[in-house]
């Protein structure tokens, strides 16, 4: 009896909520009525994993601003302020170190996770119609999140944080005519200084971030109105049986909640494995020179920016001076970025699935990705004049995938595309129990040994 009236006031309660906010509407329309593709497999973890982590840097984050002090100024000890209050936080604030490491890991962790995520896309076809404007909302994320890193990678004001942002940031002097004033308004100064680290800690705190969430929702509300990408690259949308349910789609809630919740445990395993174990990642997460207060005076024997922009500034590298100047690197750096948002007009296959496209293809696209991996590589490492060569030519390989794609996918010859997608609902429906128990079980067996 007391059960039915909890219900009936719960009941009363959101059919207030009801009458002022769509909160019912917006949960049927994006999660309960909403009909994903049943052939999802591993590689649909990753945007709600990329989900995941924005929530985990965005509440670590708000922890350690409340340690933080963003100041370049030295302190009584003769140390940075800014460097101080990173040890403070690591030493002296209760949970501080795990704060902090849960920050700088999910920094990485993001980058993995957004490149496995589009990856996926590439591999599937998920930027083409009629899902073109939810892959560049996806690419405008991407590039917020690299401002974001770069911004926040200054702040422990360390060594390489403080030398990577000079090198990066005079990178804009090459620019013609606006070059140098853009390069100094950037900075805020003629120098990397205090000036420079107080506007990037608020950008990184306040303005990027709100741009993220934005770009983020609009991504998600995108993806939900033309519905997902499937393995297959079959519209479900297209068939539908008399009720207006797609025949090859399944309800996104409880079958791949329960899924996502598995990539979640299985994630969360992994990321406190490197948080407790190696926060550092063998120095490509936190890289030693870091560990060094910020000196103007001494520079670091070999400056490189973190793994996740090793590929791209690789490419910076690569491109040689002409006219005496360097802009054609800057150039270069940012037409590799770029290049990623034009796909859905690049690719003119009409088939998505690389399961169905031809042999032209897929070689392209292993090439692409040896060489992303290859630069990416070589970005990390010291400058010498056969790494530049390996460069120069990965990086004719990264920009004729997508510079040449209008031709060679065109003259591919692609397999016939099934009309449904090719798998039943019995299999999917039979995976969601395997999932259900995979997820107590590795819960159950996480929580007893953590």
């Amino acid at each position: 009896m007391e059960n039915q009236k909890s219900c009936n006031k719960a009941k009363a309660l959101l059919d207030w909520v009801d009458a002022r906010f769509p909160l019912s509407k917006m949960y049927n329309e994006h999660v309960g009525e909403y009909y994903a593709p049943k052939n999802f497999n591993f590689w649909y973890f990753f945007g709600s994993l990329a989900l995941l982590v924005l929530v985990i840097q965005i509440v670590s984050g708000i922890f350690l601003t409340m340690n933080f002090k963003p100041d370049g100024t030295t302190n009584a000890q003769n140390l940075p302020v800014a460097f101080a209050a990173v040890e403070y936080i690591m030493r002296d604030v209760s949970g501080g170190w795990i704060i902090r490491y849960m920050h700088s890991t999910g920094a990485s962790m993001f980058f993995i996770v957004v490149y496995l995520h589009m990856f996926r896309g590439l591999v599937y076809g998920s930027y083409k119609k009629p899902r073109e404007l939810v892959w560049v909302f996806g690419s405008l994320i991407f590039l917020a999140l690299m401002a974001e890193a770069f911004m926040g990678y200054l702040l422990p004001w360390g060594q390489m944080s403080f030398w990577g942002a000079q090198v990066i940031i005079n990178l804009f002097a090459a620019i013609p005519v606006i070059g140098p004033d853009l390069s100094t308004w950037i900075r805020g100064d003629f120098n990397v200084s205090d000036a420079t680290l107080n506007r990037f800690f608020a950008l990184h705190v306040i303005a990027v971030p709100l741009v993220l969430i934005g770009l983020v929702v609009a991504h998600l509300i995108a993806l939900h109105e033309v519905g997902s990408n499937n393995p297959d690259g079959v519209e479900i949308k297209k068939l539908k049986d008399s009720n207006g349910i797609p025949l090859d789609g399944i309800p996104f809630h409880p079958y791949y909640t329960v899924k996502d919740i598995l990539g979640v445990v299985v994630f969360l395993i992994f990321f406190c494995g490197v948080m407790f174990f190696a926060p550092e990642g063998g120095g490509y997460f936190l890289e030693k020179p870091n560990f060094d207060p910020a000196n103007p005076m001494v520079t670091p024997p070999h400056i490189a920016p973190v793994w996740y922009f090793t590929p791209f500034y690789a490419i910076l590298r690569a491109v040689p001076s002409f006219a005496g100047t360097q802009v054609w690197g800057v150039l270069a750096m940012g037409a590799a970025v770029v290049l990623i948002a034009l796909l859905p007009w690049l690719d003119r296959s009409p088939t998505k699935s690389i399961r169905y496209r031809g042999p032209i293809f897929k070689t392209a696209l292993v090439l692409f990705i040896i060489a992303f991996i290859g630069l990416g590589i070589l970005g990390a490492m010291v400058a010498t004049d056969l790494r530049t060569w390996v460069a120069r030519i990965l990086s004719i390989i990264y920009f004729a995938f997508f510079l040449l794609m209008p031709i060679y996918t065109k003259m591919d010859v692609d397999k016939p595309v099934p009309e449904r997608v090719t798998m039943g609902t019995t299999k999917q429906k039979v995976m969601f129990f395997v999932y259900v128990a995979i997820t107590l079980i590795g819960s159950y067996l996480f929580a007893v040994n953590i």
